[in-house]
């Protein structure tokens, strides 16, 4: 079997490691990888974005299988320009990835199906948001209503910080057309989890449970980035909570993706709020979240090729994945300045010495040049620790993350802070 992995990120360096462990997988490839993926797939230097050359790549290279990571290549269309080929992708249709590319678009489908999510208004002029604004006061949540690789949220406190917010979007343009219209909603009271679950259009194969770390510094204060962490599993959800979440939240989107003509197929990802009135939608994403899904993927013991296949093929039924009972904790490794302005091409050191000492470290953005890795993006690496308590996988992360360096480097280190919390 031939598989493709496209995507640059420490979520794409996971998949193509666990990948790697199906020994009926022959050639791996990853479009257009980076210095971790060199060393288990063949990286092939093409945009994700050029679907013309990437399905006449895997027209020649005989690909099985195509696994999108990153959501910019399926709000673009991808999967159906492959799809149209004769090509097999793990990854929901141009139609289906509108749950991510356009919050609107959620929004409203979730009205739709009485999926629970915050109270909206839409707006695409600002002196109207401004107006209601005022009227409706702070606390409220301030989005762009296209992808902003995750910056796009802002939580404001105060009515002026959404104002400013709300201008910044609609008559600045700090997010470009992604901006042209925004969505101000209810600030909802609660703990954010991460719900990821397999769909073929029709079933659905939940995955265990995570919690992301959003904001840049640590006690979650400052702004909003793609995540600087996460852990698994995440012991506010339950098992009578998540059949509920299924019940109400999953099952339902799921159902009505078909019953509006654009099946989902690949993972679907419910960032969550756990309210006193039950779950709600913060947002959906249509593919693995980054990082948990380097937190997620370590602990998965099944063969992780065999359910994404049956994603892509509309069967996943009968299909279970396996557990490794440990924790996992993801501790992502940034450039200083991130998620603002940063520099790249800086040497890195110790990656084998962290190894040593027992984790994984999935690279994000690194570059290979004369057998030396160098950073080359705001997110560098991710380094996971599994342990049998949640406070040896964070000890065993930390000392593997104290090895590595490079200049400028940059990390939280209260990561599963909430977890610890909760035990205190």
């Amino acid at each position: 079997m031939n598989i493709l992995v496209i995507g640059s990120g420490g979520r794409e360096h996971a998949l193509c490691w666990k990948i790697r462990q199906n020994s009926d997988v022959k050639n791996l490839y990853c479009i257009p990888g980076n210095a971790g993926t060199d060393g288990i797939a063949d990286n092939y230097n093409i945009d994700i974005l050029d679907s013309v050359t990437i399905k006449a790549f895997c027209v020649e290279k005989k690909v099985d299988l195509v696994i999108v990571g990153p959501e910019l290549p399926l709000a673009r269309g991808i999967t159906d320009a492959l799809e149209n080929a004769g090509i097999k992708v793990s990854g929901p249709s141009y139609g289906a990835a509108r749950m991510e590319s356009s919050k609107i678009f959620a929004k409203e489908f979730m009205g739709r199906y009485d999926i629970p999510t915050a109270r909206f208004r839409i707006f695409d002029d600002f002196k109207k948001a401004e107006e209601y604004i005022k009227y409706i006061g702070a606390p409220l949540v301030v989005k762009v209503d296209g992808l902003a690789g995750g910056k796009g949220v802002i939580v404001a406190m105060t009515t002026e910080e959404a104002i400013s917010a709300a201008k910044s979007m609609l008559d600045d343009k700090i997010f470009g057309s992604a901006g042209n219209k925004i969505i101000v909603e209810e600030f909802l009271k609660g703990e954010e989890v991460s719900i990821l679950a397999f769909s073929d259009g029709k079933n659905i194969i939940p995955l265990e449970t995570s919690q992301d770390h959003k904001r840049i510094y640590e006690g979650d204060h400052g702004p909003n980035t793609g995540g600087m962490g996460a852990y698994s599993p995440a012991p506010v959800v339950n098992d009578v909570l998540m059949k509920e979440i299924e019940k109400v939240i999953l099952k339902p989107t799921i159902d009505g993706m078909r019953e509006e003509g654009m099946p989902y197929k690949g993972v679907i990802y419910a960032g969550l709020m756990l309210t006193k009135t039950g779950p709600k939608v913060l947002e959906f994403n249509v593919r693995f979240g980054d990082p948990e899904a380097q937190a997620l993927i370590p602990r998965v013991k099944s063969d992780i090729v065999d359910i994404m296949l049956g994603t892509a093929n509309g069967d996943i039924s009968g299909k279970t994945i396996e557990w490794d009972k440990r924790y996992a904790v993801c501790v992502v490794i940034s450039s200083s300045g991130y998620p603002g302005e940063y520099e790249k091409d800086k040497l890195i050191t110790g990656i084998e010495d962290a190894e040593r000492e027992g984790v994984f470290v999935f690279h994000a953005g690194t570059k290979k040049e004369n057998g030396k890795i160098y950073s080359n993006g705001g997110r560098v690496l991710n380094v996971v620790a599994l342990g049998d308590t949640i406070e040896e996988a964070r000890h065993k992360v930390y000392s593997g993350v104290e090895k590595i360096n490079f200049e400028g480097m940059y990390y939280r280190k209260d990561i599963a802070h909430r977890f610890l919390e909760k035990k205190i």
